[in-house]
């Protein structure tokens, strides 16, 4: 598998500077590569993952020092890691995902809401 894995990689990297994200919590997303969808659930502003799961996943080596998004992959169990750049906004409608209740209570005018109201 390229720049995703079903298991999320460590937090071990500070960030280096601000980057703005291109997409939000709750956003639907499209992987332009392996074409599939999913909702963000977190981002981070630049790579997170350890030094190893770089260089076993993120084969087309994305930037490290632009965001990078945890997203709930429809139609499946899993989630992914992905660079910003692999990203692109989706608009179909709501993904079916096992985990969705545990981060977001609702799906509204195109997004899902964080658990508590707060995004």
């Amino acid at each position: 598998m390229s720049d995703e894995n079903p298991s999320v990689p460590a937090d071990t990297a500070p960030p280096t500077e601000t980057t703005t994200a291109r997409f939000f919590v709750g956003q639907l997303v499209q992987h332009k590569k392996f074409d599939y969808r999913g909702v963000v659930f977190d981002a981070d502003a630049t790579f997170r993952g350890t030094d190893e799961w770089y260089e076993e996943v993120a084969k087309s080596r994305p930037p490290r020092d632009q965001p990078w998004y945890h997203v709930l992959v429809h139609r499946g169990e899993r989630t992914t890691y992905v660079a910003e750049r692999h990203l692109a906004a989706d608009d179909r409608g709501p993904i079916d995902h096992p985990l969705i209740g545990q981060f977001f209570d609702r799906f509204r005018d195109g997004r899902y809401g964080l658990k508590g109201g707060v995004q």
